[in-house]
Order: C-alpha cells, then structure tokens, then sequence
C-alpha cells in the first residue's frame, strides 16, 4: 500500500472552467486559474517520489475540504486521477489501472485541507 497526503484546498477541473481562443480562432476549454494553482502546488508536493503503479488498483481518496460548500465527488477523483498521472505516480487513469475508488469520500476539515490518498493492489481478474 501507498499513502500520499497532498495539502491544500481540493480543486475541480469542471468548476469555472474558460473558453480560450489560440492565434488561429480556434477555441479550446481551458480549467480554472485556481484547479491550475492546485495542480502546480500537488506536483511540487509528488516531486521525487519514485512511484509508477500500474494496474489494477484501488484508488482511495479521502478529501478533507476547507469549506462546507458542495462538490462533485467524482469530479475531484478526475481531478485526483489526472495529477497522479501527471507527476508519473499512475501509469494511467483507465479502468485496467484505477479499477477503483472503494472508500473515497468528502469530509470537513478547515484548519488543513487535504486529500489523503491510498494506493492499494488488487487481484487480477481473468
């Protein structure tokens, strides 16, 4: 098993996302300044870390949010999935690798917002 805690307030990438126009007029869907912020701080929290899991794994995310607002619980997992794919912690976010989140949730926590973070095998399946 792989324990990670990242600190800092959970972010979507699905909550105020942008319309952006490149140089040729082509628009594009970009994602919050702020899910942005979180990313770069998430990264420079993975930095080092000589991880690379493959499948298939449980991917248990516990979020412990600074504020009572709503969220989208699967859209934090998204979000989750693709910064550990990113730093090189999962190999991929497709269901042959994050079989699953058994276990994930969103909890209250003001004074340290976070989202621990367990990684754990699971049998292989024929």
């Amino acid at each position: 098993m792989v324990k990670i805690t990242l600190y800092g307030d959970p972010r979507t990438k699905k909550n105020s996302q942008r319309i952006c126009v490149k140089g040729n007029g082509q628009r594009f869907v970009k994602p919050s300044a702020q899910y942005e912020q979180y990313e770069r701080d998430c990264l420079k929290q993975l930095y080092g870390k000589a991880l690379h899991m493959t499948g298939p794994l449980n991917v248990c995310c516990v979020y412990y949010m600074g504020t009572r607002r709503k969220v989208d619980l699967c859209n934090l997992l998204e979000a989750t999935n693709d910064i550990l794919v990113k730093a090189g912690v999962l190999e991929d976010d497709n269901s042959t690798v994050v079989a699953s989140h058994d276990g994930s949730r969103v909890l209250y926590d003001k004074a340290r917002p976070r989202v621990e973070i367990r990684i754990t095998e699971m049998e292989e399946r024929t």
